[in-house]
């Protein structure tokens, strides 16, 4: 029997290797790019935060974000780092539960995938493209520019639309919708937010540990804690795609209210800054050793204070100003930066049209989808590829199960 895979990232590889335990199987493995996981070479920063301790617990999304259970608990978190560890890679868990390669370079994660595929039956055809998917009588026709091959069961595991730069693409989404299969809304999520605010580009770079509530008409969306960062669009880091999802997708006015020494209360600050008052110093350095200090000298700013007034004129509406300004500093949003520019895609092909034990199509017998192309997306911080790990595996070893 043969299987064909279209897609060679996170879950076509895992689906892959799951169907290839079937010695009775041959697995093709397509990718469109020169090498397989491009994309995965570039998550966390170049680290890859193959998964979190905590995934089997819940923290995803889609419009039925339980059908993502039966995968992850059939291939949870510590079954992954068990598998990973059998493939030859070392791991090490940070406190939040979010696991890094031991290596600390994402290119040990795809390299031990990139071993484990050298088997018999496994070919892997890279830089060739599935343009078409045709069902004949049991078995697909894939048509390529290169030419065709024939497979008794397809998977489906091209990704998403994020991350067009290193590879995302519709092309999952396309292939599926000619089968039959329908999409909801694509939107980009774990994406850094753009913003009117002007200061952001005197900012840029400037990394602050801060505690961030997103404000839709002056109610709380969605709130979290962690580091920030400023650049020239707007406000990143991992505080912020934690908080990204569906962000500026509605109307309504959207900003992010930011807490920049959410461990330090308003009081304490206020005692601390008075006592700055018996100084020499000019308000440029309130706020020194306290916040970075192109930070503190915008925030003095923003509380209506010229950079050269002396401290000890400050009254004290003025240093309450400045406690303001550092304990709730509001930063108005337009929009997510785009597909481009986000890690995941929110959204994806229908979750209903698939059987959840088996990841295999409802309409389309033989074919089967899994990772970022459906509707689920996780969390910041290894949800995602927990994701793909466990509906790739759950795809392959389904299709890979009978033999003719």
């Amino acid at each position: 029997m043969i299987v064909g895979i279209i897609g060679g990232g996170a879950s076509g590889m895992a689906a892959a290797l799951a169907a290839a335990e079937n010695p009775n199987v041959q697995v093709l493995l397509f990718e469109r790019q020169a090498r397989l996981g491009r994309k995965l070479q570039a998550t966390g920063n170049g680290r890859c935060n193959l998964t979190n301790l905590h995934a089997a617990h819940g923290g995803y999304h889609g419009e039925n974000a339980a059908f993502a259970q039966r995968a992850i608990h059939d291939f949870d978190p510590a079954r992954t780092l068990l598998w990973f560890q059998e493939l030859g890679l070392f791991t090490v868990a940070e406190e939040s539960g979010r696991v890094y390669p031991y290596s600390d370079q994402a290119n040990s994660v795809v390299d031990v995938l990139r071993f484990a595929l050298d088997k018999p039956n496994i070919q892997v055809l890279t830089g060739v493209e599935i343009t078409k998917v045709r069902r004949t009588g049991d078995t697909f026709t894939l048509e390529t520019a290169q030419g065709k091959h024939v497979c008794h069961k397809v998977i489906v595991a091209c990704g998403g639309l994020a991350g067009t730069k290193l590879g995302g693409s519709m092309a999952g989404y396309k292939l599926l919708s000619k089968m039959g299969h329908h999409a909801t809304k694509l939107r980009p999520t774990l994406v850094q937010l753009k913003s009117s605010w002007g200061g952001v580009v005197s900012l840029k770079g400037v990394r602050a540990n801060c505690h961030a509530r997103i404000l839709r008409d002056g109610a709380v969306f969605a709130e979290s804690a962690g580091e920030l960062q400023f650049t020239e669009y707007g406000i990143s880091g991992p505080v912020i795609f934690e908080i990204s999802r569906d962000v500026c997708q509605g109307a309504g006015q959207w900003l992010c209210r930011l807490d920049f020494l959410p461990d330090i209360s308003r009081e304490k600050l206020l005692a601390a800054l008075q006592r700055r008052c018996d100084t020499a110093l000019t308000a440029e350095d309130l706020l020194t050793g306290i916040l970075h200090n192109r930070l503190g000298r915008v925030l003095t700013k923003a509380a209506g204070i010229s950079a050269n007034t002396p401290i000890r004129a400050l009254s004290q509406e003025a240093l309450e100003a400045v406690c303001q300004a550092v304990k709730a500093f509001d930063v108005p949003l337009t929009e997510p930066l785009g597909m481009d520019s986000a890690q995941v895609t929110a959204g994806g092909i229908l979750t209903a049209e698939f059987d959840e034990t088996t990841m295999e199509s409802k309409l389309v017998p033989g074919l089967y989808a899994c990772g970022e192309v459906l509707d689920i997306d996780g969390d910041c911080g290894g949800y995602n590829l927990q994701w793909a790990w466990s509906s790739g595996r759950l795809a392959g070893r389904s299709a890979g199960k009978e033999t003719l």
